[in-house]
């Protein structure tokens, strides 16, 4: 089996069968997302045992499944059977969300005394304090909300998010519109007469520098912030 991968498995009728997917798009494909069963699927293969590499036979299949398509049959593994992991996967995957869940609350909290966000060490180290239990399979936001109520415990929280206006120059306008929505939640823009973009755009605080900078970078310096204002989330 290769490393990156998992095995999704189902046990109907005395029978196994068994594919190998991606953990990440296997999860969000079993949770109800939109997402191509091509994307998931390591190969087209339907096993017996996927360690072993004993496929399934395509009359078993047939039997079984009323179909010999590997994209349906594994349709049908990943929406009614289990994701199998391994020790080191399940620690590599517990290891990666951890490190997301860290930089989530990095980028949304601030510590309400010196109005800035906590390295992602500190935080780091105030996860370790109260044993949070991370599970490799939930949200990193549906997980950071409950790990931040706990964290509060040991280290001043505050969930904080910054509205930013700012006017783009015409010259650089159009392609910053659409880099503009990737960076957070966009309130409102305006065409101005001269080509020029007003913009009120909304991103966790502690993004607010990183924000800036890029949109300076963007527009060679030219970006201009009207207004910042504080939001409690």
């Amino acid at each position: 089996m290769v490393e990156n991968y998992i095995i999704a498995r189902l046990e109907v009728h005395g029978s196994t069968f068994e594919i190998l997917v991606k953990p990440r798009e296997a999860w969000d494909y079993k949770s109800g997302k939109s997402i191509d069963i091509r994307e998931v699927l390591a190969g087209d293969i339907i096993y017996k045992d996927a360690r072993k590499g004993l496929k399934a036979s395509e009359e078993l299949l047939q039997k079984i499944f009323g179909t010999r398509d590997p994209y349906k049959i594994a349709e049908i593994i990943l929406k009614k059977g289990r994701l199998q992991l391994t020790t080191e996967q399940r620690r590599k995957m517990i290891e990666e969300k951890k490190r997301q869940i860290i930089n989530y609350i990095a980028r949304s909290c601030i510590d309400p005394r010196s109005k800035l966000p906590h390295p992602p060490t500190r935080i780091e180290l105030a996860m370790k304090e109260i044993r949070v239990n991370i599970d490799p399979f939930k949200s990193v936001e549906e997980q950071a909300a409950e790990i931040i109520k706990e964290l509060k415990s040991v280290l001043p929280l505050k969930m904080m998010n910054v509205i930013i206006d700012l006017t783009i120059p015409a010259k650089y306008s159009a392609k910053a519109y659409g880099f503009l929505q990737k960076l957070g939640k966009l309130h409102k823009t305006m065409w101005l007469n001269d080509g020029s973009l007003m913009a009120r755009i909304e991103v966790p605080a502690g993004l607010k520098v990183n924000v800036v900078d890029r949109l300076n970078e963007l527009t060679r310096g030219e970006v201009r912030i009207n207004h910042i204002e504080e939001v409690s989330v």
